[in-house]
């Protein structure tokens, strides 16, 4: 982790857990996009933006319990991901609309959603960096400052998820 910016974001956290609302600002702009991307990944696109919303809500909410400064990427995926899951949870007994629904003559709209369709049905550990990557237009160096994975992990896991998303997709590489 680059410490210079990890500094700023443990004084960012420190502000923000005493009242600092523009710090708290600062940090939704560092994390927005990771936020975006964790969530991306599990949940249709329609209700990504409000979900970004309330972890973020939640996050200032609970900033007092994140007894390590320096771990917030990490504790803000895990509440990214919780999210998900209750959201997911919540509505078991509704009907939701496929991603794959488009206004006509939408054909690269449809395919950016196919893409993405088959990238949620990817395990996991390649799903998320690769969305961050894809999708979010992270580094490999930003995504594992940011959730607090190593970078070889994220550099594994990202040339591992394209491997099989290729695969997926049916595209070959004549390297």
């Amino acid at each position: 982790m680059d410490s210079e910016a990890g500094r700023d974001d443990v004084d960012q956290v420190i502000a923000a857990r005493g009242g600092d609302r523009a710090a708290f600002a600062v940090l939704y702009g560092r994390y927005g996009r990771m936020v975006h991307g964790v969530l991306l990944a599990r949940v249709a696109r329609a209700h990504v933006e409000d979900l970004v919303q309330d972890v973020f809500l939640l996050a200032l909410q609970r900033l007092g319990s994140l007894r390590e400064p320096e771990r917030f990427g990490g504790w803000l995926v895990m509440i990214a991901r919780n999210r998900a899951v209750d959201f997911h949870r919540r509505r078991r007994d509704t009907v939701e609309l496929a991603d794959d629904v488009a206004a006509p003559g939408a054909d690269a709209d449809a395919e950016a959603l196919g893409v993405l369709a088959v990238l949620r049905r990817l395990p996991e550990a390649y799903r998320e960096p690769l969305v961050l990557r894809l999708v979010e237009g992270m580094t490999g160096p930003e995504i594992a400052r940011r959730t607090g994975m190593t970078e070889g992990s994220v550099r594994v896991n990202l040339h591992r998820g394209v491997k099989l998303l290729r695969a997926q997709l049916g595209v070959t590489t004549d390297a």
